[in-house]
């Protein structure tokens, strides 16, 4: 089911009247959930940024999570992290570490805590993390909320929302009918939109764009490192679970890499069995996956880590945003 709806929202079809009937079921209802949310926010001590989509499906938005948290430092903040842990099964609110068990916390919480190196803990009830954190780490000025920007009860600071460049919002329909968890006028509300690839001025003048960009792949076994160049000609089984797979399957085909392609379910729990292909091709993975998979402790797994990368103007303008909101110096 879910690969027909993304086959469907991404065809330019016209999608069944039953879905777009349930699309503004949802609409109606969200928009009514929203308005009773907004009434009871509360607020952290400290300032909150969110960093979201208005989109189902991967738009890179734990990368420029990763590249906001790095901003942060060179500000002179120490950031934390709060998240809802997607997948994971608690005890919330939850902190987590680098190398927590991803089926607890989810598996971006443990990718970020282990990239960033910031506290990061998550709960559904985001401003329930938040105290909880500050508890636990009184030094942390600054809190991102990654994936946060449906979640009006927690009142924050700053919003970032990043959208897919080249997918953008496939029919423009809501949810079922279509990708959106909020109508595409929610951009004109947010602080800053980010987008991933394609044309950013397609989203207004104001819109920034970025890439996301990984050169090496990271054995999970040995931590030896290799740069992709060093896979070109050769056959690899690409593995993503992910929103959007075939980005990652196409980013290594980039390389001069033959790719037999393995999609998976977002926040798909791995098993053996998922990985064993019956021959001794190396397995490279989005580094997602690979927080779940190291634990399997099979050999030739690959992670390939990314970045978000900013071309100059909008990676100042992005920092000057921050530095202004949060009264700091921009560097």
């Amino acid at each position: 089911m879910s690969a027909w709806l993304q086959r469907l929202w991404y065809s330019g079809q016209t999608p069944p009247w039953a879905l777009r009937l349930l699309a503004r079921i949802y609409g109606d209802a969200a928009r009514r959930s929203q308005v009773r949310r907004e009434r009871r926010q509360r607020r952290l001590p400290v300032p909150v940024i969110v960093v979201g989509n208005i989109s189902v499906g991967g738009t890179g938005k734990t990368p420029v999570t990763l590249w906001v948290l790095d901003a942060l430092r060179r500000l002179g903040h120490r950031p934390g992290v709060l998240s809802r842990g997607y997948g994971g099964t608690g005890p919330f609110p939850m902190a987590v570490d680098g190398y927590g068990d991803p089926a607890a916390g989810g598996d971006e919480p443990v990718l970020i805590a282990r990239r960033a190196g910031v506290p990061v803990v998550v709960a559904p009830d985001r401003h329930a993390a938040g105290q909880r954190l500050l508890a636990l780490h009184p030094e942390v000025d600054v809190l991102v909320c990654d994936d946060g920007l449906q979640h009006r009860q927690l009142a924050r600071d700053l919003e970032l929302c990043v959208v897919d460049g080249v997918r953008g919002f496939g029919n423009g329909f809501l949810l079922p009918a279509g990708p959106l968890r909020e109508p595409a006028a929610r951009l004109d509300k947010v602080d800053l939109v980010l987008v991933n690839g394609g044309d950013a001025t397609v989203y207004g003048p104001d819109a920034v764009g970025f890439r996301l960009a990984g050169e090496t792949a990271v054995a999970l076994d040995t931590g030896e490192v290799r740069h992709l160049t060093e896979f070109m000609g050769r056959t690899v089984h690409g593995v993503a679970g992910i929103g959007h797979p075939d980005r990652f399957f196409e980013a290594l085909q980039a390389y001069g890499i033959s790719v037999r392609p393995h999609p998976f379910a977002d926040h798909h729990a791995y098993r053996s069995e998922d990985l064993t292909f019956g021959d001794k091709l190396p397995v490279l993975m989005t580094e997602k996956d690979a927080v779940k998979c190291a634990r399997l402790g099979l050999a030739g797994l690959w992670m390939v880590p990314v970045d978000a990368v900013f071309e100059a103007a909008a990676r100042d303008r992005l920092l000057q945003l921050l530095a202004t909101r949060l009264g700091t110096a921009a560097s």
